[in-house]
């Protein structure tokens, strides 16, 4: 289910409100003219106006709401032009969560792209199989339709359906592959379709993306494995050395320094808190650069 970051209020509620701002909305969809390609290539159902309007109404909120909050907390601090500092730091703070929100279209169809790449390979030697075996190739389209290939049977069902509506083969293929996020799957899909056009045996053709595929995936291990180095240090450095020597550092102060008890088991939490960041910082980059073509 989609959801605006930063958004108070739910998708369907905004998309209710933002009408009035579709005017605001068409005057900055000029200033992003990749902001259609990425909501398609998220299958995210709302127009470039809907979704602008809809980050205007987030943001309109969110200033409101932060700003009352952060105004009130320099008030009660005592800071001297605390609506001027208030206003500044939630303006800021707003512009920042917008162009998040415009962003977000893009690496909403990321996670289709990982799907859609670790399931690709299988996919196609499935492909290939039905091929060698005399399946003919709509009906390996609805068999990879109902197989357990995450967005890759996704997109073959959509493909079966628009060619049961009467529109040809090729061109229905040629339109999936314009608008999807993976770069390997569009390869794929136009090879495919050039060795339709050019009555190429099929078997052949699927051979050979299957192979590059491979050497490509091959190469994203490789270079997975060169980037694993340097972050094994970084965590060596971060989450074992620098703790050590901190608490070293802290228990020899601490025998110069009076310090309250409460300032000491302070000290430590907080140090616990960071290493514990560290650790769930390094996980999350971990998984974020291993190789989209290998499967869970």
């Amino acid at each position: 289910m989609f959801k605006l970051p930063y958004s108070l209020l739910p998708v369907k509620a905004l998309r209710n409100i933002s009408p009035p701002f579709y005017g605001i909305a068409d005057y900055l969809g000029g200033l992003f003219p990749f902001l259609k390609l990425n909501l398609k290539q998220a299958e995210l159902d709302f127009s470039v106006k809907e979704y602008l309007g809809m980050s205007i109404v987030s943001c309109l909120m969110f200033l409101v709401f932060f700003g009352t909050f952060f105004i009130l907390i320099l008030l009660f601090a005592g800071v001297e032009k605390f609506l001027s500092f208030g206003l500044v730091i939630t303006a800021v703070i707003t512009l920042f969560v917008f162009m998040q929100q415009i962003a977000y279209p893009k690496l909403y169809s990321h996670r289709r792209i990982k799907s859609i790449e670790r399931n690709m390979l299988a996919a196609l030697q499935n492909i290939l199989i039905q091929l060698n075996s005399g399946v003919p190739l709509f009906d390996i389209l609805v068999n990879m339709s109902k197989g357990d290939y995450g967005e890759v049977s996704r997109e073959f069902s959509r493909v079966v359906r628009e060619i049961n509506a009467g529109k040809p083969q090729v061109e229905t293929l040629e339109e999936m592959a314009a608008v999807n996020p993976s770069l390997f799957f569009r390869r794929a899909i136009w090879q495919l379709v050039n060795g339709m056009k050019s009555g190429a045996d099929m078997s052949s053709v699927v051979n050979e993306i299957i192979d590059s595929l491979s050497e490509e995936q091959i190469l994203q291990i490789q270079r997975y494995g060169s980037q694993l180095n340097p972050l094994a240090m970084f965590y060596m450095l971060a989450v074992v050395i620098a703790p050590s020597l901190g608490m070293t550092f802290l228990i020899i102060l601490s025998s110069f320094i009076s310090m309250s008890e409460f300032a000491t088991k302070l000290i430590f939490w907080g140090l616990y808190g960071i290493i514990i960041f560290f650790q769930i910082m390094f996980m999350g980059i971990i998984k974020s650069k291993r190789p989209n073509l290998l499967r869970d």
